[in-house]
């Protein structure tokens, strides 16, 4: 299992992915999950990726494929939209569900994999698309502007409360850390590093990125401040008046 987030806010995009992958409690690893196709100055697009990791990186890989082949096709360096960035995503991966899907089957694994489908092509703004198994997506919209895909249930109450899409990119990264560090806390699946990126409107670069590892001290400082902040508020709570001291 892995945790991933996208969150599209008026300024731009906040982006980020935990590393761990794991098929059993003695078979970990740390696997990269944010994927970059990057034409500077034109678009910059993010793949996050979560489920088999065998079916992700096949995914991923066919769509860098797609960008070495002569013929004249679809890909993810000439599409003119974000719509058709993540139309190409979903081709991929019913490409790679009909060659492995049935093999998975008789060995009674699931076909299980998503995809966030993030960034943005000149000539329209920035947009975000959670690609499914069957190669069908949704996208996100201003009432609803955050995706996330894995682990998602232990880090969804900090941003559903604190991220609107007038939000600042700068509280969307603390919140999104928060996200992770509740996450990570309650499900030894997800652990560090992050991958996080913050992608602003019309820099059609992918240059804002960073690895946060345990001695990362911004984030031990958010951790450390969230934990205690927490403790706090609880404690001056209202006891109930209909529970006896």
């Amino acid at each position: 299992m892995t945790y991933c987030v996208g969150i599209l806010l008026e300024q731009g995009l906040v982006l980020a992915s935990d590393t761990r992958t794991n098929a059993g409690v003695d078979q970990v690893a740390i696997s990269p999950k944010m994927h970059v196709f990057e034409v500077p100055g034109d678009r910059m697009i993010v793949l996050l990726t979560a489920g088999n990791l065998a079916i992700t990186q096949s995914v991923v890989n066919l769509c860098r494929e797609q960008l070495k082949s002569a013929e004249p096709h679809a890909h993810l360096h000439n599409v003119q939209s974000l719509f058709e960035a993540a139309s190409v995503v979903g081709a991929a991966m019913r490409t790679v569900h009909q060659r492995d899907g049935k093999a998975l089957k008789d060995h009674s694994i699931d076909f299980s994999a998503s995809i966030l489908v993030a960034g943005q092509i000149k000539g329209e703004k920035p947009r975000l698309f959670n690609v499914y198994a069957a190669g069908n997506f949704i996208e996100a919209t201003p009432d609803t502007p955050y995706l996330q895909i894995g682990e998602t249930k232990y880090g969804k109450p900090i941003i559903d409360r604190v991220i609107k899409h007038q939000t600042n990119v700068t509280d969307a990264v603390k919140c999104v850390l928060i996200s992770f560090d509740s996450t990570i806390r309650s499900n030894i699946s997800v652990a560090l590093p992050i991958d996080l990126m913050i992608y602003r409107t019309d820099s059609f670069t992918a240059d804002c990125r960073q690895r946060l590892t345990e001695d990362d001290p911004y984030y031990a400082r958010i951790r450390k401040g969230w934990g205690e902040g927490l403790k706090s508020v609880f404690s001056s709570l209202p006891n109930p008046e209909w529970c006896a001291s």
